[in-house]
């Protein structure tokens, strides 16, 4: 007599890169020239940043949202050593979007290469070397009891959902931006379709400052979306319609993959940043009974898949 067939979802596996690959680019806040190295890790190892540069246990930086010290325009991890690498969001980003666990990422400089201001340069280097299963389940943080940061008329809610999704709203004065709103599901695959490609961006009479400030001097029309008042300058125009609005997604789900594991939730943000998302990440999993671990199953992202209202809207 045949068993009966377990109906039991398969469990995710880990998964790390096949083999090395490296990347020569440009550091968008320094200006300076960067080589970025991506390396296979063991199971259970995270995604951890070593600069060769600097010797021994003080060029080693975990990427982990309690290792953020600085959220200007980017977000910047810091050890004790006061070893610092910046703009790890699009990077990690990318290790979500291609269900990277394992990764060593060496560096000889303190940023991670701009590329073209996207995921998706990040995404082609993974698909290069290949990736494979590891010895080790997959596991996700799921959140059982909505956690809120409110600034000004700045707001974000991480509550309890089927798979990761977000809705975010951005509403800039300037007329080339102007409010949009998007709601999607934020599986692997929709990620990389929806929102991979889109651009960071800055405002070109915002330059002279931020430079002044020890910022934005590597960025140009090549790693960044500039608007000039009414226009775009760039020569190609947008990517999206929405591709702003869809940046700052982006940015969200980079910073949260520094929680340590991908997150299971609804989050609806409105007018946020690298600051709030950080500070969503201290605020939920500082209360125990606000998430658990959980393992990643073929069917984790079926709610969001099913509930992936994907739209816009531009005032």
């Amino acid at each position: 007599m045949l068993g009966k067939r377990s109906t039991k979802p398969r469990t995710i596996a880990q998964r790390t890169l096949k083999g090395p690959i490296a990347c020569t680019g440009t550091g968008l806040h320094s200006g300076r020239k960067v080589e970025m190295l991506l390396l296979p890790a063991a199971p259970n190892h995270g995604i951890v940043f070593r600069r060769r540069d600097i010797p021994g246990e003080n060029g080693v930086l975990k990427a982990d949202f309690r290792n953020v010290r600085d959220t200007r325009m980017c977000s910047m991890l810091a050890n004790d050593a006061g070893t610092r690498i910046g703009t790890v969001e699009h990077l990690m980003a990318a290790l979500y979007g291609a269900e990277i666990d394992n990764l060593t990422v060496e560096l000889d400089a303190d940023e991670v290469p701009v590329m073209d201001g996207s995921s998706a340069p990040f995404l082609f280097l993974v698909d290069c070397a290949g990736t494979i299963e590891q010895a080790a389940p997959r596991r996700a943080i799921e959140v059982l009891e909505p956690v809120t940061i409110e600034d000004g008329d700045a707001r974000i809610t991480l509550a309890p959902g089927a798979g990761f999704a977000a809705e975010f709203e951005i509403d800039f004065k300037n007329a080339a931006i102007g409010r949009q709103t998007i709601r999607m599901g934020l599986e692997p695959g929709a990620f990389r379709r929806e929102i991979a490609r889109a651009r960071t961006f800055g405002f070109e009479h915002e330059v002279a400052s931020l430079r002044a400030m020890g910022l934005a001097r590597g960025g140009s029309l090549d790693n960044a979306v500039v608007v000039s008042g009414e226009r775009i300058l760039n020569e190609d125009g947008l990517r999206f319609e929405d591709e702003f609005v869809r940046h700052k997604i982006l940015d969200l789900v980079g910073d949260f993959y520094l929680a340590g594991a991908p997150i299971l939730g609804d989050v609806r943000a409105t007018r946020t940043g690298h600051r709030h998302n950080n500070a969503l990440l201290h605020a939920l999993l500082a209360r125990p009974e606000a998430w658990r671990w959980t393992e990643m199953t073929a069917e984790t992202y079926a709610g969001a898949l099913a509930d992936a209202r994907l739209g816009h809207a531009s005032d």
